[in-house]
């Protein structure tokens, strides 16, 4: 049997699942989750390989309308995501989106499957929450358009019927080497995920702006051997107001953000490590074109 192989782009409207649905697929977790739109940032790269197939699921941002150049960013790496796919996977949340108008009604999802000829398959998630006659109308209604060559009813929380989702990526993969080794899970670096996770405990401690408008760089990641790995990361805010928001009341809740951060860095990494947080204001960097590159939201890399 000839060896399938291909890049699989994941899109779809902020929190319609598309991080938890990757991370099922793999089983493990790749993508950060929380229960906040715009918690996934950039591209995040996850490699499923089996004996005859390799899949390289791109998880992206939520497609929106932008605001301000950060959200452009966004876009940018969902565009490019899509463009580089030979498959498209197109999540919709069938609990906040019944009729499907928020997802492929929408304008800027339109442009972006009007323009692409590659397969895309449908995947209505969160069926758990839903029920029969929902889920099927819906069904029902996409089928009508002929834009998917499959549609797919899953919960990616609870891992159901995800298999047919790879099966229906399998049946559509590029015959093809396999661009990884068998054992890779993705091309991320250790430094990437710890700040990751620095950021998922952010947008779970705090709510309104903050989650938003902060940005987690890693200034220093020492290996010491015999010792606790050393880590310091800078948690960027665009305020002054904010800063003391982030630290709490006698430092209290940042506190509370690098415990919480350490415990999952420790078992993601399988070693203790000594975590050091600071906070830095960096005034509108949501909007600052040097800023953001150097944040690393420039797509074109």
């Amino acid at each position: 049997m000839k060896t399938k192989s291909g890049y699989v782009a994941i899109i779809g409207k902020p929190n319609v699942g598309k991080s938890t649905l990757m991370n099922s697929i793999l089983g493990e977790k790749i993508s950060i989750v929380t229960n906040k739109p715009q918690t996934t940032r950039k591209r995040v790269l996850g490699i499923l390989s089996d004996e005859n197939y390799q899949i390289i699921f791109l998880d992206t941002p939520g497609i929106l309308d932008p605001n301000y150049l950060l959200q452009k960013k966004f876009m940018e790496f969902v565009q490019n995501s899509v463009n580089d796919a030979d498959i498209l996977v197109v999540l919709i949340d069938v609990i906040n989106d019944k009729e499907g108008k928020n997802t492929l009604e929408d304008k800027i999802v339109k442009q972006i499957l009007d323009k692409q000829k590659k397969p895309k398959i449908l995947v209505l998630n969160k069926i758990d929450k839903s029920n029969e006659d929902v889920v099927n109308k819906l069904a029902e209604k996409f089928e009508k358009l002929n834009i998917f060559t499959k549609i797919i009813p899953i919960s990616a929380l609870l891992k159901f019927s995800i298999s047919n989702v790879v099966d229906a990526i399998v049946e559509n993969l590029p015959i093809g080497p396999k661009y990884f080794p068998d054992d890779q899970l993705t091309d991320e670096h250790e430094r990437f995920f710890v700040s990751e996770i620095i950021r998922e405990k952010i947008f779970e401690i705090y709510k309104e702006e903050i989650p938003f408008s902060t940005e987690v760089l890693i200034e220093e990641f020492s290996e010491n051997e015999g010792r606790k790995d050393f880590i310091l990361a800078s948690i960027v805010v665009e305020r002054e107001t904010q800063k003391p928001i982030i630290i709490g009341k006698k430092g209290e809740t940042i506190k509370k953000v690098g415990k919480y951060a350490r415990e999952a860095i420790e078992e993601l990494l399988g070693r203790p490590v000594f975590l050091e947080l600071r906070v830095k204001v960096r005034p509108k960097w949501r909007s600052d074109e040097r800023l953001l590159n150097s944040f690393g939201y420039n797509s074109n890399e």
